[in-house]
């Protein structure tokens, strides 16, 4: 497994505060929940700072490959490609009801587009440092656009509004289903934003949450990684946290697996890992 400096890729994201974040002692935390079981070895290994990551309907993993500038593809049985390359920083990924692949890029503030067979277009231009995607059940794909503190929702035709403002630094939202979204803050811990798109702060306990956040399917919560620290917690629309997995480093990237367990990646292992749920 290929090993990189997590201090080196720091400043590729922009995100100088993190490094203040680090320095300030751990903050308490509750017990980690004993019914989820992360798995030590990698699902996936050698990946390059992956970011975001969604399966499609047949079962294959999508992965931004942030440093490498790549997107690959892991069908059902493991075998690996490369399914687009010579990208510009490659952050949030999200797939659509069509099937189509949607990959933000962090340095060209624009998201792409991508059919199923690799044919690639731009989606919408003119963001702002737009870090983590994923789709609401209007169909539209809500992007954090980190530079304006805004979580941004385009509609298939490329037409785009507000969904939330007034955040700290978002780098990923999702919908929950009460309609409400939870936000992650690289900077700014986590916010839940009400259907009038104002923001609340709901929760300061991680160091610096990531993009990696989806909704927890059975509740009005979401699982959001600690990319400043090594868990993935649930954190409810209360700003209730329990930790679920603990010991990872820097964990950036979450999304469901087709069984309805989770997968994180890493920065700090540049790999995937499972996290499982007991029947």
């Amino acid at each position: 497994m290929k090993h990189r400096s997590f201090r080196v890729r720091l400043p590729l994201l922009g995100l100088t505060l993190l490094a203040t974040a680090m320095q300030a002692p751990a903050l308490a935390q509750m017990p980690a929940l004993p019914t989820w079981t992360l798995e030590k070895r990698p699902a996936h290994d050698e990946l390059s700072s992956p970011v975001g990551m969604a399966y499609d309907a047949a079962g294959s993993l999508y992965v931004a490959n942030w440093s490498a500038g790549t997107i690959l593809r892991f069908a059902p049985d493991g075998t690996r490609s490369v399914f687009a390359s010579g990208l510009s920083g490659p952050s949030g990924l999200a797939i659509g009801p069509s099937g189509d692949i949607f990959v933000a890029s962090y340095s060209q503030n624009l998201v792409w587009r991508f059919t199923p067979s690799g044919t690639q277009s731009v989606f919408v231009r003119g963001l702002a440092t737009p870090a983590g995607l994923s789709f609401d059940r209007k169909g539209r794909l809500l992007i954090a656009n980190r530079q304006t503190n805004q979580i941004l929702a385009a509609h298939p035709g490329g037409r785009i509004e507000v969904a939330a403002e007034g955040l700290q630094t978002p780098v990923g939202a999702v919908e929950l289903p009460s309609g409400e979204l939870m936000v992650s803050n690289i900077a700014g811990g986590v916010s839940l934003v009400g259907s009038d798109g104002r923001a609340r702060s709901i929760h300061s306990g991680l160091r610096s949450p990531g993009p990696g956040i989806v909704a927890d399917r059975e509740g009005a919560a979401a699982y959001v990684v600690d990319y400043g620290g090594t868990t993935v917690s649930r954190i409810d629309r209360e700003g209730g946290r329990v930790v679920v997995a603990d010991g990872l480093s820097s964990p950036v990237g979450l999304t469901y697996a087709p069984d309805g367990n989770l997968l994180v990646a890493t920065w700090g292992a540049n790999a995937a890992f499972r996290l499982v749920r007991p029947r």
